[in-house]
C-alpha cells in the first residue's frame, strides 16, 4: 500500500514532467538547513520563553528520532522496490534508513512551536505553520524518499515533543528549582542513547558488492543529532546560571543585535564540520560541531546580546 502510494506519486510527477519538484526540494531543505534561524531569532530578539520552548522542542525531536531510527533500521523505498525512483536530487539528503523520516521530525516542533507560542492571537500564524508541516511532510513522499509512515510517525514525535516540553515548561514555571533535574535527565538520555547507538548491532546487507546502508554513517547522523540534545541541556543550564539575559524586543537595537548573530551561525554551520572531523573522527567531530552550533545559539550569543544591552532577567 505505501509503495503503491508512491509509485502514483511517481506517475504523477512524471505526466506534469517535474514541475512541483523544485518546490518540494526547496521546501523540504529548508527545515533541515534554514527553519532553525527563525526559532533562534524569536529566543534572541523577541520573546526567550517561546524561543526556547520552540528549540527545546526540536531537540527532544530530534534525538529520539535518532534513537528510532537507528533501532528500526528499516530501508529507504527505492531499495525495498526498485520501481520506486526518487525525485530530482532528492536523495542527495536522503541517506541512510527511512523510517521515522527526519524531516518531518525536524519540521514539526519548529513550526509548530511558533505556532503555539503566537497561534493563539494570531490564528494566521498557527495555521501557516501548520500548512508548512503538512506540506513538508507531504515533500518527503512526493519526492519518493519516504512512505507515507516514515512521514507519520515523524508527525507523531514532533507533536509529541511539543506536548510534553509545553506541559514540562508550565510545571517548571511554577517549580523552576526542578529545571536542573530536567537538564540532568536530558543530558543523561543523550549520553544513554549515544552509547546505544554505538554498541547495538545493524544489519550488514550487500547488493552489488556494495552495503546497502553503511551503518557508520548512520551513527555519525545520530552522534550529531542525539548530541544537540546534550549540548541544549549543558547550555541552558551555564546560560540561566550565568547569563540570564533578556531578549532585547522587536525593535532597531534587537533586531541588529539578533541579525548580526546569524553571520556567525552560518559559518559555524558551513566552516566547522570539516575540520572537526580532521580532528577527532567523523562521530565525535559531527556531535561536536553541533553542540558548538548550540552552544553559540542557547549561550553565546545571548552572552554578547547581555553584554551589548545590560538587560538581565529578573
Amino acid at each position: 500500500m505505501d509503495i503503491n502510494y508512491l509509485l502514483f506519486l511517481q506517475n504523477f510527477r512524471n505526466s506534469i514532467h517535474d514541475a512541483w519538484t523544485p518546490f518540494m526540494e526547496w521546501i523540504s531543505h529548508f527545515a533541515v538547513a534554514y527553519l532553525l534561524i527563525i526559532p533562534t531569532f524569536i529566543y534572541w530578539c523577541m520573546d526567550k520563553k517561546k524561543g526556547l520552548y520552540t528549540l527545546a522542542s526540536a531537540s527532544v525531536s530530534i534525538a529520539v528520532n535518532a534513537t528510532l531510527k537507528l533501532t528500526a533500521c528499516i530501508y529507504r523505498p527505492w531499495i525495498r522496490d526498485a520501481r520506486v525512483v526518487p525525485a530530482g536530487d532528492a536523495i542527495t539528503e536522503a541517506t541512510g534508513y527511512s523510517f521515522p523520516s527526519g524531516h518531518t521530525t525536524t519540521a514539526t516542533p519548529l513550526y509548530g512551536g511558533i505556532a503555539v507560542s503566537y497561534g493563539k492571537k494570531k490564528k494566521w500564524i498557527a495555521l501557516i505553520c501548520i500548512l508548512l508541516i503538512l506540506v513538508t511532510g507531504f515533500s518527503r513522499n512526493y519526492l519518493g524518499v519516504h512512505t507515507p509512515q516514515d512521514v507519520g510517525v515523524g508527525l507523531l514525535i514532533g507533536s509529541a515533543s511539543l506536548y510534553f516540553m509545553y506541559k514540562l515548561f508550565r510545571h517548571l514555571e511554577a517549580h523552576p528549582e526542578k529545571e536542573n533535574i530536567w537538564l540532568l535527565a536530558g543530558l543523561i538520555f543523550s549520553i544513554a542513547a549515544i552509547i546505544y547507538i554505538s554498541v547495538k548491532p545493524y544489519p550488514m546487507e550487500y547488493a552489488d558488492g556494495k552495503l546497502l546502508v553503511d551503518p557508520q554513517r548512520m551513527m555519525r547522523d545520530g552522534f550529531k543529532d542525539i548530541g544537540m540534545l546534550g549540548a541544549f541541556c549543558i547550555s541552558r543550564f551555564l546560560e540561566k546560571s550565568f547569563i540570564r539575559f533578556r531578549a532585547p524586543g522587536f525593535n532597531v537595537k534587537g533586531i541588529l543585535i539578533s541579525a548580526a548573530g546569524v553571520v556567525p551561525l552560518f559559518l559555524i554551520t558551513k566552516l566547522l564540520p570539516n575540520p572537526l572531523t580532521s580532528l577527532f573522527g567523523s562521530h565525535f567531530g559531527a556531535m561536536i560541531s553541533q553542540a558548538v552550533l548550540i552552544f553559540f545559539i542557547i549561550f553565546l550569543w545571548p552572552a554578547v546580546i547581555r553584554l551589548l544591552t545590560g538587560a538581565k532577567e529578573a
